[in-house]
């Protein structure tokens, strides 16, 4: 029997209510591209009845809208909708809870561009929208942490600024809620001319970090006992691969998400170089407490049991030595290393090619870690214990929602060096396999030949997903994208383009239903 699509088929909200999980209502509102507002603290452009701020309008903000009917055609609170009482969150966030609120908050600018940053991380005006329905559930009781993990070259006041955060945590502060925002990372690393030269403490998740191991229940288990070598975000391989060998699988995870009651994802729709996309389930690298245990490629070809790179042949083996042993002098941050390849790497690059044009460092389709450690990430968010422990048995999942920016995405050589894709979407729903999915089609991908989401439909004793793509039930006002995302490839409009390593194995087929 298939639940019908309402609020009772949300995962989050059933599990607490014993009602069985047989379908993933998923919501995309579609409208022409649109600018973001630019004024923070992004007020909506209308006065709508619920709104915890009455008064407060900005009429050029159609962002806001945009969020709300994604969540009415969810079909959230559908009884008291158009009223002053309407709660579409209530049953995910109860009076009381903490709720975690992950953006997208990977870097301060754009990594070829500086002036740009719109598409590179979620906007304001979106994380606005999604706050005040927070807000809404939790009647005055509970806490709101808003956090991610950014990339270690980052700038987090930079960040906080294009969000307008200063602004956002004055509105809810003048209602007595404080919202905590949260620079995840401990380090900072400054880098010069593409070589990290200097790290810097920073105070990280005040709730600190837990260790969490999946063990065999790890993706990279079937893998274990080959003598891989994973490199992770820095150039001490030792110490990734200590977390991950033969039967441990361990990951640091901050605890300020891990232990949250609520779990609400923010992301932005962007392509990425080693995964084909990052919307959910990539996204939780933003959670970490240390990036260099999380495994991003093996080294060496696919000739040698490595997916760093396609190629075997002279030159690719010629540029990982010089490459692999500049990063055992560089471990050490002596000042000559670090130097000498600030001086050689531009010059490496003439000789190998650019990394806008040459494939390396895992950023392709044949990429068989990044996926695993996304899934695996995915598996500790939903199911860990608060202190980490991971037993199957009876313990509900995270309460999980999603929020997706998709008004401006990014396409081509993502996360932070694609292109801008005015996409004029909101895609909302409760699971991040199938909101991923969803997101995957109407980019013009076809999620099955993405890992990164095929796999998380395999039976697992930490479940994603529970059903077949046939389970997702898409609720949109444009009509080709009603039907599961299999149905409907093809359709895209417009279709974003892939990383350059990912041309030609990600992209969808003409549907039948599109001839």
């Amino acid at each position: 029997m298939r639940v019908p699509c309402d609020s009772v088929t949300f995962e989050a909200f059933s599990v607490a209510a014993g009602i069985p999980v047989l379908s993933y209502p998923v919501a995309i509102h579609k409208c022409a591209p649109c600018p973001y507002p630019a004024e923070p603290p992004f007020d909506p452009g209308e006065a709508y009845p619920e709104s915890p701020f009455p008064g407060r309008i900005d009429p050029g903000n159609r962002v806001y809208g945009m969020v709300r009917n994604a969540l009415l055609r969810l079909g959230l609170d559908r009884d008291r909708a158009g009223t002053p009482d309407w709660n579409p969150l209530h049953g995910l966030v109860r009076p009381g809870d903490t709720v975690f609120v992950k953006p997208n908050m990977i870097a301060h600018r754009h990594a070829l561009r500086p002036e740009e940053w719109e598409c590179v991380i979620t906007h304001g005006s979106v994380l606005r929208a999604v706050l005040d329905y927070v807000f809404l559930a939790l009647d005055g009781r509970g806490a709101i942490l808003v956090g991610d993990a950014p990339q270690t070259d980052s700038r987090f006041d930079a960040i906080s600024e294009h969000m307008g955060l200063a602004a956002l945590r004055q509105l809810y502060l003048d209602r007595h809620l404080e919202i905590e925002i949260i620079d995840l990372r401990d380090e900072y690393w400054v880098e010069k001319d593409g070589i990290y030269v200097e790290k810097m403490p920073l105070s990280g998740d005040p709730r600190g970090g837990v260790s969490a191991d999946l063990g065999a229940h790890s993706m990279f288990a079937e893998l274990d006992g080959r003598g891989y070598t994973y490199y992770g975000a820095y150039y001490d391989t030792e110490e990734t691969n200590r977390h991950h060998r033969d039967g441990r699988h361990e990951y640091a995870i901050s605890a300020s998400a891990l232990q949250a009651d609520v779990f609400i994802s923010v992301p932005k729709l962007k392509t990425h170089k080693k995964c084909g996309i990052t919307v959910n389930l990539k996204g939780l690298v933003g959670i970490n407490a240390d990036k260099n245990w999380l495994p991003h490629y093996r080294i060496g070809s696919p000739a040698e049991g490595g997916d760093q790179f396609p190629d075997g042949g002279i030159k690719g083996r010629l540029e990982n030595a010089v490459v692999l042993t500049a990063k055992r002098f560089l471990r050490g941050n002596h000042p000559l290393p670090v130097l000498l390849a600030r001086k050689l790497k531009r010059t490496g690059y003439r000789w190998f090619g650019g990394t806008e044009e040459v494939v390396r460092s895992g950023n392709w389709h044949g990429n068989d870690t990044v996926w695993r450690m996304s899934l695996d990430l995915n598996r500790i968010l939903t199911h860990a214990a608060p202190n980490g422990t991971l037993t199957p048995d009876t313990r509900p999942p995270k309460r999980f929602f999603s929020v997706v920016d998709g008004v401006v995405g990014m396409e081509g050589n993502g996360p932070v060096a694609g292109e801008a894709a005015p996409s004029g979407v909101i895609v909302a729903g409760d699971n991040p396999v199938a909101v991923d999915a969803v997101c995957a089609c109407l980019m013009g991908f076809d999620c099955r030949k993405l890992p990164l989401i095929h796999q998380a439909l395999a039976p697992h004793p930490f479940p994603l997903f529970s059903g077949t793509y046939d389970d997702i039930e898409v609720q949109t006002n444009h009509p080709p994208w009603r039907r599961p995302p299999p149905a409907w490839p093809g359709s895209a409009d417009p279709a974003f383009r892939p990383h350059f390593g990912w041309r030609g194995h990600m992209e969808a087929e003409p549907s039948p239903h599109d001839s």
